[in-house]
């Protein structure tokens, strides 16, 4: 459990910050996102929080990121790193709510396939645009104007003749 967990938290901190470098830092990108991992998000007429594993707003949305209360605007994208624990309530709780408040791109991110499957929100249903594996010059919506690395997300292997 510790192992995947580990894995959880390397991956969420990978694509948050090679996504947040280039397009909330603007870091051999353009820039115009905030890019947060793990964000508290609390939308009006709802009771719940949701809590992505990544996510991002693009600025002209939502100019400053809120200091002094919750950031109550739905994310233009969102990332989810399944796991064994998590995978069910990502797939069937979050994903269809986050197609009913209207996040416009999904990339849900599994660990033990080592795949990047890539959604955009058309007519309130989840199209695929893509799934991932080995890339290393990935292009990818709603970031698709920088390459990505989708190959350096993914845990180390034992070396063969190891255990893990």
């Amino acid at each position: 459990m510790a192992d995947r967990r580990r894995a959880h938290q390397r991956a969420t901190r990978s694509i948050g910050g090679r996504i947040g470098a280039s397009f909330d830092d603007g870091i051999g990108g353009p820039g115009g996102w905030w890019i947060l991992t793990e964000p508290g998000i609390e939308l009006p007429d709802d009771t719940r929080e949701i809590v992505p594993d990544v996510a991002g707003w693009r600025r002209a949305r939502m100019p400053a990121l809120p200091v002094d209360h919750p950031i109550r605007v739905v994310p233009d994208w969102i990332c989810e790193i399944l796991s064994p624990t998590t995978r069910r309530h990502d797939l069937l709780i979050k994903m269809p709510y986050y197609a009913k408040v209207g996040v416009a791109y999904a990339w849900l991110v599994d660990l033990e396939t080592r795949t990047v499957s890539a959604q955009r929100l058309e007519s309130g249903r989840w199209l695929t645009l893509g799934v991932y594996g080995d890339e290393t010059q990935a292009r990818i919506e709603p970031f698709d104007v920088v390459p990505i690395d989708v190959a350096s997300w993914w845990p180390p292997t034992a070396p063969e003749g190891t255990s893990r």
